[in-house]
């Protein structure tokens, strides 16, 4: 759970006096090694600050891959947890360029700090006292601009003529008019993650029921079965450096014609590809050609493999499996080389893995019950050549792929 902040906490941390003892606990080590010498050294300095301090130079740290050029933002662990991604919210902050925008769980201002760059207003509420008395900070840093709060948690800032207002609000009760409205409902249940709509904070059919026909966008989970949830708008799934990191419901305002489905794939390098399924998704029959590509999960998760098949001319190893194969790799992805072709039989694989003096083997399962891990122990390699594995099923046999990996090219 981690230290639990309050008010004066933050008062404390964003003053010149926690800025200056932050800087000076940032100078100590704080790994399992010197814990306990690192807690006594701060708590001789700064007494009962000690938790605050070390739980705030903890986060940062862990926040410094998330939310880079956060390095004097505050933080609790849930809300840096559940925080967008800055590259995440920097995608979503672009479609929404040029609106007013309302975030209605602004938390620690993740979101907030990219829609200030490109939206003429921005508002953000939330709850917790605490965390927007953060979030105040954190935006004051972003925009070099001091953000006062008063007792009642209200802010107000200009900057270069953007109007930024932080307030104490329920989500579900509408404030504002003439906004977008995003919301990102905490996902936990009783201290568990949860895919009930129902049971996210708020509850999700809720959300949707309090801004009908009001434009909106709503982070969620991609493991939410969207259909289920009867959503007439898009759903795109948000793909950061290979890792699926959200879905977002975009109300049918906020989205083109005929679209109900996007995948988008970033990478921390500034690329950006979006796929939807108003795409074409003809693709032939064919045998495995000479290479398989697994698609990126966002791809997968959107329900678009057939339509990122047929952008790069490749076909599917088997209609309801979600590997691809063809003569040619598409530039950026990392493509697999078959080499040869087994029947899923451990014996057959043993044999034929030592016969090729295999060592280091990556396993790939898709559409077959195999534990990767479980099955590696089995082989019990002692070589020095590596190899991938891809196990899947053409049809209703489980078949084996002996592949080369070749890294992405650019």
């Amino acid at each position: 759970m981690g230290y639990r902040f309050g008010r004066d906490d933050v008062a404390y941390l964003a003053g010149a006096a926690g800025r200056a003892a932050l800087a000076e606990v940032d100078r100590l080590e704080l790994t399992p090694a010197t814990h306990l010498r690192d807690i006594e050294q701060v708590r001789r300095a700064h007494g009962d600050r000690t938790a605050a301090l070390i739980e705030t130079v903890r986060l940062r740290r862990k926040a410094a891959v998330k939310l880079p050029g956060a390095a004097e933002w505050l933080f609790t662990d849930d809300a840096l947890q559940q925080a967008t991604p800055a590259l995440v919210a920097r995608h979503r902050a672009a479609r929404l360029a040029g609106r007013a925008v309302h975030d209605v769980t602004c938390s620690i201002g993740a979101e907030l700090a990219e829609l200030v760059e490109v939206c003429p207003a921005v508002i953000g509420s939330d709850l917790d006292d605490v965390r927007l008395a953060m979030g105040a900070h954190n935006l004051s840093v972003a925009a070099r601009h001091p953000v006062e709060l008063d007792g009642d948690i209200g802010a107000r800032l200009s900057v270069a003529g953007q109007n930024i207002v932080l307030a104490k609000a329920d989500a579900l009760t509408p404030t504002t008019r003439d906004t977008v409205i995003i919301a990102d409902p905490a996902r936990r249940a009783d201290g568990r993650r949860t895919y009930d709509p129902a049971k996210l904070q708020p509850p999700l059919p809720d959300l949707l029921a309090a801004y009908a026909g009001r434009d909106i966008a709503v982070k969620s989970a991609p493991g939410l079965d969207f259909d289920q949830l009867g959503w007439d708008g898009e759903v795109e799934i948000v793909s950061l450096d290979g890792a699926v990191r959200e879905a977002c419901l975009w109300s049918p305002g906020l989205t083109e014609d005929g679209i109900t489905r996007r995948a988008t794939v970033l990478d921390s390098r500034g690329g950006t590809t979006t796929l939807t399924d108003a795409a074409p998704d003809d693709i032939p029959d064919l045998p495995p050609g000479d290479w398989i590509i697994d698609p990126d999960g966002a791809v997968v998760r959107a329900g678009l493999v057939r339509h990122y098949a047929a952008k790069h001319g490749l076909w599917q190893l088997d209609p309801r499996i979600a590997y691809l194969t063809g003569d040619t790799v598409p530039v950026g992805m990392r493509g697999f080389r078959i080499e040869d072709r087994f029947e899923l039989r451990e014996k057959t694989l043993r044999q034929e893995l030592a016969r090729r003096d295999c060592g280091a083997l990556e396993i790939l399962v898709r559409g077959v019950d195999v534990d990767p891990d479980a099955l590696r122990k089995k082989l019990k390699l002692r070589g020095s050549t590596p190899y991938t594995l891809v196990l899947t099923r053409i049809g209703r046999a489980g078949v084996v792929f002996l592949c080369r990996a070749v890294a992405p090219t650019r």
